[in-house]
């Protein structure tokens, strides 16, 4: 986590609560569950995703993969971030395109139709926009045309009152 609750001082003198890291940047050190969500700080949450880890594309479609498969959508988003983040600039969209999809699926299954149905159309679309403009459905394995069927048809299926949904049985393959 890298996260501990040492505070600041705000301008006005008075102590900061929030969880900063050792650089003074606020961190969140507050457990959560499988989908993200903040837990009351002495409860045992889903451990994590540590930030800024460079993987290579393979490990972080493997990495996603299980995490999805896990019902954790949100911590699978976080292995995309790295990859956007951290990866070459040709490869940046693809990856946010993932990661918002991953970030729709964790709202569908918190119940968040409307914002659901909406960050999955919109990772959909920069998913299928970046393959079309390189020619490649297939990059790293990933099967882009079925990731974006599957993320049109959930979005459809919530809109119509199918959510909130499991989020393990609700996953992609990506491959």
């Amino acid at each position: 986590m890298g996260s501990s609750r040492t505070g600041g001082t705000e301008p006005d003198g008075t102590r900061d609560a929030r969880d900063r890291d050792s650089e003074g940047r606020a961190r969140n050190a507050r457990p959560r569950d499988g989908l993200g969500r903040p837990l009351p700080y002495g409860t045992d949450g889903v451990p994590r995703q540590p930030e800024g880890v460079v993987r290579t594309p393979e490990e972080t479609v493997t990495q996603a993969q299980r995490l999805l498969d896990e019902g954790k959508p949100f911590h699978a988003h976080e292995v995309f971030e790295d990859a956007w983040k951290s990866g070459t600039e040709q490869e940046r969209e693809l990856w946010r395109g993932l990661a918002q999809l991953a970030v729709g699926l964790t709202h569908c299954a918190r119940g968040n139709v409307t914002g659901g149905a909406r960050l999955l159309r919109r990772g959909a679309g920069a998913a299928e926009q970046w393959a079309s403009a390189r020619g490649r459905e297939r990059p790293h394995g990933m099967d882009l045309p079925g990731v974006v069927a599957w993320a049109r048809a959930l979005a459809g299926d919530v809109e119509r009152g199918g959510g909130p949904v499991d989020a393990a049985r609700s996953a992609p393959r990506l491959r």
